[in-house]
């Protein structure tokens, strides 16, 4: 909540340069890169859910390598609300309504409290959260600062993070239970509700976008 406070007051006191946000968004993707899961960091039995697929060898892997240069997915170009709402919903009447109402649904759940604090406003937190795992997938918004990141999510939370949306079989209770021990069940559900569909909406621009290009 402090964190919070400070980043909203430096906010309104000095507004970082296009270059500036643009540098940061390069140095979290790249930091991104190096944040491993947590059962890649200490070793433990993994589910085997090779039965689901037909290829066995299906898994994340990371979109880019180090040291190699990956085109920036810019949001200003092709985002969800101007571009792949529309197209979803004339490829495919009305699920493009129903998928927009999960994503906000999803976005904007809040109880407005954080742990035990009451009267909270998250909305930093969760767009922090959103647009990390948009980072990680190379899509960065323009009027975002991705030096808030790194003052809200500390770098356990993002071992959870990349686990649940890259190595989902790989999470476990004890992770579940280790992050953010203050907070409610409740306020833990929504974490991870928030971080499947900030996925499915970074997976869907990419393969609409390509949809889009193929089409014009």
């Amino acid at each position: 909540m402090e964190k919070m406070r400070q980043l909203q007051e430096s906010r309104e006191e000095e507004e970082a340069s296009q270059e500036e946000m643009a540098t940061r968004f390069e140095r979290e993707k790249r930091e991104s890169m190096l944040v491993l899961s947590s059962e890649e960091e200490e070793s433990a039995p993994s589910r085997d859910v090779s039965r689901h697929f037909e290829d066995t060898s299906y898994g994340y892997k990371n979109f880019s390598r180090r040291g190699m240069q990956v085109p920036t997915f810019r949001a200003q170009d092709y985002n969800w609300e101007d571009h792949g709402f529309s197209l979803v919903n004339r490829l495919y009447p009305d699920v493009g309504q129903l998928l927009d109402e999960k994503f906000h649904i999803a976005y904007n759940l809040t109880y407005n409290t954080m742990a035990m604090h009451t009267d909270v406003d998250t909305s930093m937190l969760r767009r922090a959260i959103w647009n990390y795992i948009h980072c990680m997938f190379g899509i960065r918004y323009d009027d975002y600062d991705y030096g808030e990141i790194n003052q809200l999510l500390d770098r356990s939370f993002k071992i959870y993070i990349k686990t649940v949306v890259c190595s989902p079989e790989k999470t476990t209770r004890r992770m579940y239970d280790g992050f953010w021990r203050q907070f409610k069940h409740s306020e833990k559900v929504h974490v991870n509700l928030l971080l499947m569909e900030a996925r499915m909406q970074a997976e869907l621009l990419y393969a609409l976008r390509a949809i889009t290009r193929y089409m014009t």
